[in-house]
């Protein structure tokens, strides 16, 4: 098989040959038909240590065909389309073919090109699990009001369209600049403030109740102390991006409000008895959207696997002002 890889933090991705892997246990052995790309692509590769022997695999989005199953799958046969965001503690999708376990691979949605399908997964899994399992929003809270920090990238237009969509609350989210603002409102957001000013006071200008939800993908030592003081009492704050700094949580306790993380990754990284949530997540996610009810993030094809267009990619998400989500297609010869 195939792949791109880096062997140091600095270096660039090169193409390289490895023996095609066996599928074993719950694995599926998949051939990618595409790929779209993170931030977590870029910090795994930052975090990259020496100069390894062979070159690292990251990625985790894609698209493909299952070619090979382990003797305990009981999901896919081969010729299945699938979709997933895998593991991060296995080698990614940077790659012709992968090994992805299948409780945490849905069937791909039968609707939308192979592309769109990858820029899929690995958002969606975070914005629901954020919104159901982390703020455990549930029917009882139809109507309520979630506030998005940080709706235009990936996991915002996803987590707008499910809030909006499955959800039925009221969503407010922010946006820096006159596209980004057009996309969340394409994504349904009910209003949009512009998370580079003063945030309380965009907020209460808008006349709503403080939010029971915040959802925060932007900066969450910069916005800390806004969302404290935003969050309605009893409401819960969950966010998907590291502190630098520390935070004192008892600037919740008089709201009694709580503050949640959210790493889509911690299921197949420690193998929690739900791993297999993600499929089922990921099957509501492909019928969701061949039943239209939300759409396909991506915004860019960039052209197949190569060191130029990952290094482009990169370059993109490391701006910082992406606005959904970016493809690839698979690896030529």
């Amino acid at each position: 098989m195939q792949a791109l890889g880096f062997s140091s933090n600095d270096a660039q991705p090169t193409l390289f040959e490895q023996d095609m892997p066996q599928a074993l246990g719950h694995d599926l052995l998949i051939e990618i038909e595409a790929i779209a790309v993170n931030p977590v692509d870029t910090k795994v590769k930052a975090a990259i240590q020496g100069n390894l022997i062979e070159p690292k695999i990251v990625g985790w989005d894609a698209a493909g065909t299952v070619v090979a199953v382990g003797e305990n799958v009981g999901l896919f046969q081969p010729g299945d389309k699938v979709f997933y965001a895998g593991d991060v503690s296995r080698p990614g999708c940077y790659a012709s073919h992968q090994l992805v376990d299948e409780r945490i691979v849905g069937h791909a949605p039968k609707s939308v090109s192979a592309t769109h399908s990858a820029a899929l997964p690995l958002t969606s899994i975070t914005a629901w699990e954020a919104l159901f399992s982390r703020l455990k929003i549930t029917d009882a809270d139809k109507g309520k009001t979630i506030l998005i920090i940080g709706g235009a990238g990936g996991v915002g237009s996803i987590a707008i369209q499910l809030a909006k969509q499955l959800a039925e609350l009221q969503v407010i989210t922010t946006a820096s600049h006159s596209k980004s603002e057009q996309w969340c409102q394409k994504m349904g957001a009910d209003y949009i403030i512009n998370h580079h000013s003063d945030l309380p006071v965009q907020y209460r200008e808008l006349g709503v109740e403080d939010p029971d939800f915040i959802l925060c993908l932007n900066n969450t030592d910069k916005h800390f102390t806004a969302m404290a003081e935003l969050i309605a009492p009893q409401g819960t704050i969950c966010t998907i991006v590291g502190t630098q700094e520390k935070h004192d949580l008892d600037c919740l306790k008089t709201k009694s409000a709580g503050f949640v993380w959210e790493f889509m990754f911690s299921r197949p990284l420690f193998k929690t008895s739900d791993m297999i949530k993600q499929h089922h997540l990921l099957n509501s996610i492909a019928q969701l959207i061949d039943d239209k009810k939300i759409v396909s993030t991506l915004n860019s094809t960039l052209g197949p696997i190569s060191s130029k267009n990952i290094n482009l990619a990169h370059q993109q998400l490391i701006s910082g002002s992406t606005i959904g989500k970016i493809a690839l297609t698979a690896i030529t010869d």
